[in-house]
């Protein structure tokens, strides 16, 4: 099941208070990135954020799962109608994301 264009635009408006959030399609799901680095992935209708150090203090709790078969789990945010605390997660987290891979000319 992909991700529905609706659920995009839920998460993208419960985001649109945080500073450089952008997205690409991929294979019926999204990649969300902050300021150039991968972030979270929506995948499925669920938006699953990078376990980082501070992702998993601020989601004690949540459930690791993979965004796709084979894939690296993720946290599964199921707090998405709290702005104030995706904002803060997102903040959070920056700092913590690799950088983006450079591409070969």
């Amino acid at each position: 099941m992909a991700t529905s264009k609706d659920y995009l635009n839920y998460i993208l408006e419960q985001l649109s208070e945080i500073e450089g959030i952008t997205h690409r399609s991929m294979m019926g799901e999204y990649i969300i990135y902050l300021n150039g680095r991968i972030a979270a992935y929506l995948c499925d209708n669920r938006l699953l954020i990078k376990p980082t150090p501070t992702a998993m203090e601020m989601m004690k709790g949540a459930s690791l799962e993979p965004p796709y078969e084979g894939a690296k789990e993720m946290l599964l945010c199921e707090n998405t109608e709290d702005r104030e605390f995706l904002k803060a997660l997102f903040e959070g987290i920056y700092e913590e994301l690799p950088e983006p891979k450079k591409r070969k000319k």
